[in-house]
């Protein structure tokens, strides 16, 4: 899939008068934080206000989140109406998503399913991958497999059953492959834009409105790694 507009930096994956779908960057937050900076859905009511010359406030609905070191696809609602029905499609899981991650070791197993219990830490933002149900956690369940070997790394790809906080930063750590540049969940050193190798690669859904399929994608960041696969 093409970007259809790159204008003030912000990579335009998919647009109609429904929903705004964006190739998110490192380091841009979806949804205003206690951090101050300017979220990624004021960039993209600024893009519409400007592109359209709105007067007023523009509608903006945030569908869901990606970590803020994390790149890819983020779909935003431009209609109450798709709104709604966006987060029932994401709530019921009626969309599907792939992943594709960098790990510096490699996974045991070439392909596998794993399901792990997870618990969050509100304190330190993380979430932990138990083996056994422990108190509030929640089930967490992922397939990966390796789609490319590097000089030092494996690309795998990565298809989410359920939307757990930081699910696969914390999975793939558990089986002893964190993702690259991900100090959080143990890689061993950071990458230099301050991201991680993790990527929201594909989203397949129904359009809201129109009941159109849609497969989108996004192109990987713009770096001798991601370059490679």
């Amino acid at each position: 899939m093409k970007i259809i507009s790159t204008k003030n930096n912000l990579q335009v994956l998919h647009e109609d008068n429904h929903i705004i779908v964006i190739n998110k960057r490192v380091g841009d937050i979806v949804q205003g934080d206690k951090t101050g900076d300017k979220p990624l859905s004021e960039v993209v009511k600024e893009y519409i206000k400007e592109k359209y010359n709105k007067p007023g406030e523009v509608f903006l609905g945030v569908v869901h989140r990606l970590d803020r070191p994390t790149t890819g696809i983020v779909v935003f609602a431009r209609t109450s109406k798709a709104l709604s029905r966006l987060n029932e499609l994401f709530k019921n899981r009626e969309t599907q998503k792939t992943y594709w991650a960098v790990v510096k070791n490699k996974p045991a197993e070439a392909s596998a399913k794993l399901v792990h219990y997870l618990k969050r830490n509100e304190k330190n933002n993380t979430s932990k991958a138990h083996i056994k149900e422990v108190p509030d956690s929640k089930i967490a369940s992922l397939d990966y497999q390796i789609i490319r070997e590097l000089n030092n790394y494996y690309a795998l790809e990565i298809n989410l059953h359920t939307g757990r906080h930081h699910q696969i930063r914390a999975q793939l750590a558990a089986i002893g492959s964190p993702i690259k540049g991900d100090l959080k969940y143990g890689a061993d050193r950071s990458n230099l834009d301050g991201g991680i190798h993790l990527h929201a690669r594909k989203l397949i859904l129904i359009h809201p409105v129109t009941k159109e399929s849609l497969e989108i994608i996004a192109p990987v960041p713009d770096d001798p790694i991601w370059r490679a696969i």
